[in-house]
């Protein structure tokens, strides 16, 4: 049960370029609350300048949520209203907010969403891919070896998939992508959504991948990656041959990083066959691919 003298908790949404986003009920609940705990004071600082509205502001990042969170409690159940911003966009959504707002849930402390902005959704309403079923999947881990792991663990997903990336990384990223789903697969990459630069392409993932090593701007500014999902013909096939389509997907990378034993093991776990059963299939692999 929430007490009703206690404050409340505003998730807040902020624009992800073209200020003109802001919500007139998000300015309103900004000028109206006690404090804004912010992902970081500067920017959000600046975004409140830039609309008229002085507040005291309150770090909370990923590094001190948890400490923040106990005492922005105590400031709600005095009677203070708290704003939540990220540094762009909705928070909690591969943003700092989560911890605070769970805290909250369990404090009994009535908690408000502000909608607005949000990259991926942006991104998704304008792919030109299926948006009835997707999975966000956030950043795909920095380093070669675990970025293909994961890719491979996706590549019988059937939902549209959504991930963010560094710009420095995109190439790379793409490259991963097109080996794990195969380069026919349909995409886009969404880069600097609401900005003065903002630029969409569309293709395959080998027509983005070429892209992206022609063009020197595909690999600037802030990254939405949209990649259909699997198809069921592909699906279908995987399960034709037992495990063969889904366990080939998740070897091949592992054995470009990996001893063969330790990537047969891995791949195993991943795919739920037998420890066997994927060793044979990675020999089968080395010896047809080179692979060590």
């Amino acid at each position: 049960m929430t007490n009703p003298a206690w404050g409340r908790l505003y998730v807040v949404a902020t624009p992800i370029g073209n200020l003109g986003d802001l919500s007139a009920r998000a300015r309103d609940t900004l000028a109206s609350c006690s404090l804004v705990a912010a992902e970081d004071t500067r920017r959000t600082g600046t975004l409140l300048n830039a609309f008229g509205v002085a507040k005291p502001l309150l770090s909370l990042h990923e590094h001190n949520e948890g400490q923040r969170a106990a005492e922005l409690i105590e400031k709600m159940r005095g009677g203070a209203s708290v704003a939540l911003v990220s540094d762009a966009g909705t928070p909690g959504i591969n943003d700092p907010g989560f911890e605070l707002t769970r805290a909250c849930a369990a404090a009994g402390i009535e908690v408000i969403a502000i909608p607005g902005p949000c990259a991926l959704i942006a991104a998704l309403s304008i792919a030109g891919l299926p948006t009835d079923r997707f999975c966000f999947e956030g950043f795909l881990p920095a380093r070669t070896a675990a970025r293909r792991t994961r890719l491979g663990q996706l590549a019988l997903e059937t939902r549209t998939l959504v991930f963010y990336e560094a710009p420095h990384r995109v190439r790379e990223a793409l490259e991963d992508c097109a080996q794990s789903f195969g380069g026919e697969r349909p995409a886009a990459v969404a880069r600097e959504l609401t900005k003065l630069h903002e630029t969409l392409y569309r293709g395959t993932l080998s027509e983005l991948l070429s892209r992206a090593c022609a063009e020197p701007d595909f690999v600037r500014g802030e990254i939405v990656l949209v990649i259909a999902g699997a198809s069921a013909a592909a699906v279908a096939e995987a399960g034709a041959d037992g495990h063969g389509g889904a366990l080939d997907r998740v070897l091949a990378p592992l054995l470009e990083e990996l001893p063969l034993k330790q990537a047969a093991h891995l791949a195993a776990r991943i795919t739920a066959v037998r420890d066997n059963e994927a060793y044979r299939r990675a020999l089968v692999l080395k010896q047809a691919y080179g692979a060590r």
